[in-house]
């Protein structure tokens, strides 16, 4: 069996919308080329990266983003957020979660074709501090969310597709 393999990329101008997209301080966006990823939804894709990683993946990411970025994060489980990220967005190609904080806003938008599915993370900066604490937590961001990806691409290479 291929593991899927996640690449940096540019970030598609599809991903780019009003609001925090457009404003943003920092934008990167990370590909899983797969032909079976339009068999799940861009919001099962969001939920199998974040909430189908292993337990303690899951807590440090929380505690990262609550006590590090300082991100008001909403409950969970919860049809409406995705691990605390608000689901603000949802169609057919891509969904977009969000989440912020006094020192930052942060978008999250996954968009899925018939290529694969690529994650961009768009940041905007509330504080000059803002940018110092995002510059420690980004070498971070650059790791997790490629592994996290590929996790949940090789899950839905295993199973035909992402969890429900």
């Amino acid at each position: 069996m291929t593991h899927p393999r996640v690449r940096r990329v540019e970030v598609p101008q599809a991903a780019r919308t009003a609001g925090e997209s457009a404003t943003a301080d920092y934008a990167s966006a990370f590909e899983l080329r797969s032909r079976q990823a339009r068999s799940g939804t861009p919001e099962q894709w969001a939920r199998a990266t974040f909430e189908d990683a292993p337990a303690v993946v899951r807590w440090i990411l929380l505690r990262g983003w609550t006590l590090v970025l300082g991100l008001r994060m909403g409950p969970r489980p919860s049809p409406g957020h995705v691990l605390g990220w608000e689901l603000t967005e949802s169609g057919s190609a891509s969904v977009t979660l969000d989440a912020r904080s006094p020192l930052i806003a942060a978008r999250n938008v996954v968009v899925v074709d018939d290529s694969g599915v690529v994650w961009v993370t768009f940041v905007r900066y509330h504080r000059r501090l803002s940018r110092l604490v995002w510059a420690a937590a980004a070498p971070v961001h650059h790791l997790a969310v490629p592994w996290l990806l590929g996790l949940a691409g090789r899950k839905h290479t295993a199973s035909r597709g992402p969890r429900s």
